[in-house]
């Protein structure tokens, strides 16, 4: 099969691998379409090498279609061969084939096509984690999600408000922040304009301190944040894009009872990952398939032009999910 080979000098490449062999428990799929995630820009560095035993190729969501069953999973027959499909993998989704563990499989919610479909396991399951899991959130919460025009800010702004939350998000052109509207955020910050802790603050004033953040940028705004969330709020790092290191006021911590959490999907062990998957679709699916939360797509391209679609993520121009189809490499 032919699969994305990261080069020595961090280029890609469209080459010829062994297909990979069932391990029990799991399945094989006929990849259709494989959605794009900054994780693989990060793999491509060298900064987040996939988990032992995952492909050396990146690529953590794909759709499309059950090919073969381990003895394992055709004995547990909860998937048969020729179900549509969508799975979240530790990586290797840039291919035309892969094997995954059953439990990382779902099923394609209604109304949804292969390439949305490709768009939900990583982003969703991200969003799921970050926003009930570590986050707890529920109704009538206040949620800051940085990054508005990313494609994991296109999932979690729509599932934030398909819950009841109040979402804030930033973006850092006016351009952009047209460009997400449809997202339904309460409020859009321009951050060329305006400071967002100056945002919060008044916010905070106003009755509104924010309970939950998402933050993927990390960088000083984090400790100048800090004085106007609300108590107990739960900030969570996921990324650090804007820089590594912030100055944080040890004292405004506990005495507001500040969660500041680290957190990453590809970390979790399996069997966390399985319930988060089992959980969107009991909790989540219903509310794709109604169209409340949508998967946004920015661009989609054959896999055969993944530095292209790569390059759509370094330029930070991009609003929404790029998907590679497979079918067209």
């Amino acid at each position: 099969m032919k699969a994305i080979l990261i080069n020595e000098d961090k280029s890609l490449a469209f080459r010829e691998v062994e297909c990979p062999e069932l391990r029990d428990g799991e399945i094989k799929i006929k990849v259709s379409c494989a959605a794009v995630n900054r994780a693989d820009l990060l793999q491509r560095e060298g900064s987040y090498p996939p988990p032992p035993g995952c492909p050396e190729w990146p690529g953590l969501e794909v759709s499309g279609e059950v090919c073969e069953l381990s003895e394992k999973a055709a004995r547990d027959g909860k998937w048969k061969i020729g179900d549509k499909v969508c799975a979240l993998l530790g990586g290797g989704g840039y291919a035309e084939y892969v094997c995954v563990p059953q439990e990382m499989v779902m099923p394609i919610p209604a109304g949804i096509s292969m390439i949305e479909a490709a768009a939900l396991p990583e982003a969703f399951a991200t969003a799921y984690l970050n926003l009930f899991i570590e986050g707890g959130a529920k109704a009538g919460d206040n949620l800051l999600m940085h990054a508005g025009a990313s494609g994991l800010a296109s999932v979690i702004i729509p599932m934030a408000k398909a819950f009841g939350l109040r979402v804030i998000t930033t973006v850092r052109s006016s351009e952009l922040a047209e460009k997400i509207t449809h997202l339904g955020a309460d409020i859009i910050v321009d951050t060329s304009k305006e400071d967002i802790s100056e945002v919060l603050k008044r916010e905070a004033e106003a009755g509104r301190a924010i309970n939950i953040a998402i933050d993927c940028l990390g960088g000083q705004e984090v400790g100048k944040c800090f004085p106007y969330v609300a108590y107990g709020c739960r900030w969570i790092m996921i990324a650090t894009l804007a820089g590594d290191i912030s100055s944080v006021n040890m004292r405004t911590m506990y005495v507001k009872n500040i969660r500041l959490i680290g957190s990453t999907l590809r970390s979790k062990t399996p069997e966390v990952k399985g319930e988060i998957l089992s959980s969107l679709v009991s909790d989540v699916w219903e509310k794709v398939t109604s169209g409340e939360i949508r998967p946004t797509i920015y661009a989609t391209l054959p896999l055969s032009e993944a530095e292209r679609a790569h390059d759509m993520l370094y330029s930070g121009n991009s609003t929404g999910k790029v998907v590679l189809t497979v079918e067209e490499a």
